[in-house]
């Protein structure tokens, strides 16, 4: 396909991409509203993965057979398609790990461990996933530094206009997530990462609710460090990316010892390799970054703007359909925002809320989504959270809303 207008692709057809979206929850037919949580697979990943165990399987680097050969290649391929496509400035700066979590706890150990000490700060903001809070927390403890936020407002946009106060020169980094995962905020990346650097600071950026549905450019955004995960945007499992600005990871050291990411060991001490690989010990998840780059493919072959306004649609209209159930209330802001909608509803808790609606086959999420600290900003122990992509529909949304419109009579 041609990156073109949401309302100029064949929506249905892209679903039929998709063997899982055939399946059924209860005898009804799936909805599935959780691709915040994980998004599902096209055949193109699938096909990818089962070609590259089929015909291709080897660990890389390392051998000088044929197979291995092809693997490397292949492996090095994803690196370098990664790279293009968040518009790093070479793959060098293309760090492979296990998904959001793993990257982020990988610049708290290395670049934490180097470079924070007693007295620095580091600047997060309430609207965090539990994996870009608890590795500073827990850096935190380690070097005696700080931890400040920005708050968040009722509308769940940041209190920019409290910035100044906030980026002080003990300000060694600020972290923040693109697009909030409980309420959809979509924060102002760019702006953030120069007020930051103004102050010395540098940034990372937790892109994993944005990087399989709007485009940008790390270059352009500004940020030294952004971290996202592969099984959210079409991808498997088990793999993710860290991308830092050249210089910056050289100057991070190794975080796992082992094999592959060594130059040479002696029984006293051993040389690293330069970056990325100092950071990849063992054996890489191959078949992982090799999906990686297939999702990549598929979602570049729709174009990302195109998925954006689809998504950016279906959440409009999934907010103003929720209207429509007494007793419910809508976190987020009310204007554009990220795939995704958490409410409230008097009727039931968001636990039994969810229960009821796999019961007619649609699948959400209830409860914190790893968002504690903005749960408790809010007032609520939990949402439901009903989270979209591309392969999702407005039909399926009015499905959800009879479903809840039942839970409201069966629970009242």
């Amino acid at each position: 396909m041609h990156k073109i207008a949401a309302n100029a692709i064949d929506w249905k057809a892209v679903r039929q991409d998709f063997p899982i979206l055939g399946e059924q929850a209860h005898g009804h037919p799936l909805i599935y509203f959780d691709s915040a949580a994980t998004s599902q697979k096209p055949r193109a990943v699938i096909d990818a993965l089962r070609n590259f165990y089929e015909h291709d399987n080897a660990n890389v680097h390392r051998g000088l057979h044929t197979l291995s050969s092809r693997a490397t290649e292949a492996y090095e391929k994803a690196r370098q398609r990664v790279a293009d496509y968040i518009g790093a400035a070479s793959a060098e700066e293309i760090v492979f790990t296990r998904g959001t979590t793993e990257s982020i706890n990988l610049v708290a150990q290395t670049w934490g461990g180097k470079f924070i000490s007693e007295g620095d700060v580091i600047l997060l903001t309430v609207m965090e996933h539990h994996s870009n809070l608890v590795p500073w927390q827990l850096l935190a403890e380690r070097t005696g530094a700080r931890l400040r936020f920005v708050p968040v407002r009722d509308d769940g946009t940041l209190e920019l206009e409290k910035l100044s106060s906030l980026l002080t020169p003990e300000v060694k980094l600020f972290a923040f997530t693109y697009i909030s995962n409980s309420l959809g905020t979509i924060n102002p990346v760019a702006e953030l990462c120069e007020k930051a650097h103004s102050i010395g600071a540098l940034t990372l950026v937790d892109a994993a609710q944005s990087i399989g549905h709007l485009p940008f450019n790390v270059r352009e955004l500004g940020c030294d460090l952004l971290a996202f995960s592969g099984h959210k945007m079409c991808g498997p499992t088990g793999i993710g990316v860290l991308y830092g600005r050249a210089e910056l990871l050289d100057s991070m050291p190794p975080w796992h010892g082992g094999g592959e990411m060594i130059v040479s060991v002696t029984l006293e001490k051993s040389t690293f390799k330069k970056t990325p690989h100092r950071f990849e010990g063992g054996t890489p998840n191959i078949a992982g970054a090799i999906g990686l780059a297939a999702a990549i493919d598929y979602i570049e072959g729709i174009g990302r703007p195109a998925i954006f306004e689809h998504d950016s649609q279906l959440a409009r209209y999934a907010a103003e359909r929720l209207t429509e159930l007494p007793g419910t209330r809508i976190l987020g802001p009310s204007g554009e925002r990220g795939a995704l909608v958490g409410f409230v509803m008097d009727a039931a808790h968001p636990h039994d809320l969810t229960t009821f609606a796999d019961q007619y086959g649609l699948a959400m999420r209830g409860g914190h989504h790893c968002n504690q600290p903005l749960m408790r900003r809010f007032g609520v122990s939990g949402t439901t959270r009903a989270s979209f992509y591309f392969y999702n529909t407005t039909e399926e949304i009015d499905r959800m809303i009879e479903i809840l419109h039942a839970a409201v009579r069966f629970f009242s």
